[in-house]
């Protein structure tokens, strides 16, 4: 018996509304900051005030004295190895004779309440020798400076070679190119409460992105088996990588357990700073040479990326920027050579991009000049040498699906622009906004385009899969289904998704998605645009799995009828008899129930010497027009519109995509034009919401977003990953829009007033 899809009003392709929305609107949402344990006791982190420093002794002594004090613990009372990471074992739970950046865990104590708590961590004496820091990532790579890891500061070199590395053209562009360190931003800060168990273990809930990860590193620290640290995802107010490392996860559990009572830890916004990763700060060199005509013959690049003090995910973060280096074209030659290095800077790994926005922004600018030496349009440059399905990358991997980057250039380039201003203007609509800097006195108009290639799911031959459970059953007089997974709600709407996943293959509209945690089997991270993907898979085939079933069941019940079954608006339906019967009648008393361990297309590893391999599994492209206004004189920058054109395969959530879109377009107009933790020496100069800033509401600009449907015939549904492509092409659009008004070169983002003007 064969079955047959039937879309549903709240299925797959429909704006389902989220279920958190409401409670999440009227603020009724639980956030893991909000919870709450009668008993519990409060956690604090003593962190280094230095970038490098050598330990030369810690004293508790007047700490522990602390009226109110439970404890406080060093290095030495962690039960287990005292190192995780991500990918590489670097990093201490507690610093023991080292410091490598301000801001690393030294100790921790635990109070009846948080001031208590705070207060006897001032009390803690810490003898440093204070070292002179590493803080440059390319003088790193170049053995410049102290080892501050065994083997060296190189994290991980990739290189990329493609066709003849000594390749001469007619036209030669190149440029050097920073982008400053970014951070996550994320509204919800780090959070989570302990509580031991009567087994031994510990039970944590936590706002992260990966429970299965954490709950790997946490047991080693803690010297437990993995049955005994069991893990509940607390509400997660924004991710973007910033929660893929370890945070107060072995800390707080390593407090509940020395104490026996629960133990909640949450971080300042001053201390969320220093307690998690940031995007990696850039340095780029390229030159690309094309014959007369514009079309590319090479492209070469070195890239230096500052991991910081510790590995995170640079070693992931390196193979995307090299990789992805060259940007969406058919490039023949290319010799691409990228760098993650170590530092004494804050340690860098997850943000949304991972990689492929730093060298986005090098790419591009590029891109610009050679139009300019070439004497084409921008756009025009661009689509001669776009990529499409078929083309091969400098890996020698071929793009087996869509890639329709000219189409998505050429329509931004056919999109209305904004009217030109006329007569008196409204000063919100101005650079400078109701400072009342100008009247328009000044203000130049500029236009940029740019897009971006992004690698969608785990790469390198990492084994990349989810686990779904999926159950169907009689519940209040009808069927409904619910779902369990490990993978992790961080805001982006995955569990609006899989509720429309079993909608449209069960036929129930009915769908409850249960508590995410450690008792089933590994999701994989949110992170990489991956989870739709492989989580949204995982679903769907266990959903197959149940609606195989309820078709054998049913056949059991009223035997082999003719034409196919298929379940819709919670009937079972023949297409040769109709309806045979409500969902809820088939099934009884039964309960139908599947799990299923899902994997997408293998990925390979890349050659370590020039860089081949058919490394990723799937891409995604966006592209932008960004219009701008710039008061040249003050170096003030109003984004006047930012248009995206994108391929998502399918828009499994029309609504959710284009927020997706729009939200990662903010981040990008974000490092285009503000975002960016100041460094000074290895030092956080503006850990704060008031000296870091990110766009708001008023920044940000109306998008007029196109949105194509080219399906991926590898993919569930045809979907592609949408939440990483926007966030690369939005920042060198705005900054070649603001080149286009300002005539300046602006080789670095975020772009400040200084470099428009030329003074300061």
């Amino acid at each position: 018996m064969t079955t047959s899809l039937q879309e549903t009003a709240n299925g797959v392709g429909a704006s389902a509304r989220r279920p958190d929305a409401t409670v999440k609107v009227r603020g009724e949402f639980a956030y893991s900051s909000d919870m709450w344990h009668e008993d519990m006791l409060w956690g604090a982190t003593l962190r280094s005030p230095h970038p490098y420093a050598g330990i030369t002794g810690i004293d508790i002594t007047e700490a522990v004295a602390v009226q109110g004090v439970y404890a406080v613990l060093t290095h030495e009372d962690v039960p287990g190895v005292n190192r995780y990471g991500l990918e590489r074992p670097d990093q201490p739970v507690l610093a023991a004779d080292v410091v490598r950046y301000q801001g690393e865990p030294v100790a921790l104590v635990v109070a009846d309440h948080p001031e208590t708590a705070r207060r006897a961590m001032r009390r803690i004496k810490v003898g440093y020798e204070v070292l002179e820091p590493v803080t440059d990532a390319e003088r790193a790579v170049a053995g410049e400076g102290p080892e501050l890891h065994p083997g060296g500061n190189v994290v991980r070199h990739v290189p990329v070679r493609f066709g003849d590395s000594d390749a001469k053209a007619d036209i030669v562009v190149s440029g050097s190119y920073e982008v400053g360190m970014q951070d996550q931003a994320f509204l919800g800060p780090e959070s989570g409460l302990a509580i031991p168990a009567e087994d031994g273990g510990v039970d944590l809930y936590v706002a992260t992105q990966w429970l299965h990860v954490d709950q790997r590193q946490i047991v080693t620290a803690l010297g437990l088996p993995a049955e005994k640290v069991r893990l509940t995802l607390g509400g997660v107010g924004g991710a973007f990588g910033g929660r893929e490392d370890l945070s107060i996860q072995v800390h707080a559990c390593l407090l509940a357990l020395h104490t026996g009572r629960p133990v909640k830890m949450v971080y300042n916004r001053e201390e969320s700073f220093y307690g998690h990763v940031h995007r990696h700060p850039a340095k780029l060199y390229y030159e690309h040479g094309a014959d007369r005509d514009g079309k590319l013959v090479y492209v070469k690049a070195r890239i230096f990326l500052d991991g910081g003090a510790y590995a995170s995910s640079t070693p992931a973060v390196v193979a995307n920027a090299a990789t992805l280096g060259v940007g969406p074209y058919v490039v023949p030659n290319v010799s691409v050579d990228c760098w993650g290095a170590y530092t004494n800077n804050p340690p860098c790994g997850a943000m949304r991009g991972f990689g492929a926005v730093q060298a986005g922004f090098a790419y591009e600018s590029q891109m610009d000049k050679l139009a300019e030496a070439c004497g084409l349009d921008p756009v025009e440059v661009r689509v001669r040498n776009a990529m499409s399905q078929g083309s091969r990358l400098p890996t020698g991997q071929v793009v087996d699906s869509p890639a329709p980057v000219a189409e998505l250039l050429r329509r931004l380039e056919n999109k209305p622009l904004p009217p030109e201003p006329a007569g008196e203007r409204d000063l919100r609509t101005l650079p400078g906004g109701v400072s009342n800097t100008t009247h328009g006195e000044g203000v130049v108009r500029g236009v940029g385009y740019a897009v971006g290639i992004k690698n969608i799911c785990f790469s390198e031959g990492f084994d990349d899969y989810s686990t779904a459970q999926v159950r169907l059953q009689v519940v209040g007089g009808e069927a409904a289904a619910t779902v369990r997974t490990a993978a992790c709600e961080v805001g982006q709407g995955l569990v609006t998704v899989l509720q429309q996943i079993v909608r449209t293959e069960l036929g129930v509209e009915r769908v409850a998605i249960l508590p995410v945690d450690t008792g089933i089997g590994n999701a994989g991270s949110t992170s990489a645009s991956r989870q739709t993907y492989v989580t949204g898979g995982a679903v769907r085939a266990a959903c197959l799995a149940v609606r195989s079933a309820l078709f054998d069941h049913a056949k059991g019940r009223y035997g082999d009828l003719a034409g196919e079954y298929r379940v819709a608006g919670g009937e079972l339906v023949s297409t040769q008899d109709g309806v045979i019967a409500d969902l809820a009648e088939v099934l009884g008393s039964e309960v139908l129930e599947e799990t299923v361990e899902w994997r997408h297309r293998p990925t390979g590893t890349l050659d370590p010497e020039t860089g081949a391999g058919n490394a990723h599994v799937q891409y995604g492209f966006a592209a932008h027009r960004a219009v701008v206004d710039v008061d040249t004189e003050l170096g003030l920058v109003k984004v006047v519109a930012l248009d995206c054109a994108q391929d998502v395969g399918r828009a499994m959530n029309p609504q959710a995509v284009l927020g997706q879109i729009q939200g990662g377009s903010a981040q990008g107009l974000g490092l285009a034009v503000m975002e960016e933790i100041q460094i000074a020496g290895g030092r956080i100069r503006n850990p704060s919401f008031t000296d870091y800033l990110i766009p708001t509401v008023l920044d940000m600009p109306p998008m007029d977003i196109d949105v194509l449907e080219l399906a991926d015939p590898n993919a569930p549904y045809g979907l592609r990953g949408v939440g990483e492509p926007p966030t690369i092409s939005s920042t060198p659009a705005i900054v070649a829009a603001i080149r286009a008004a300002s005539g300046r070169a602006l080789t670095r983002v975020p772009v400040r007033p200084e470099h428009i003007t030329g003074v300061g």
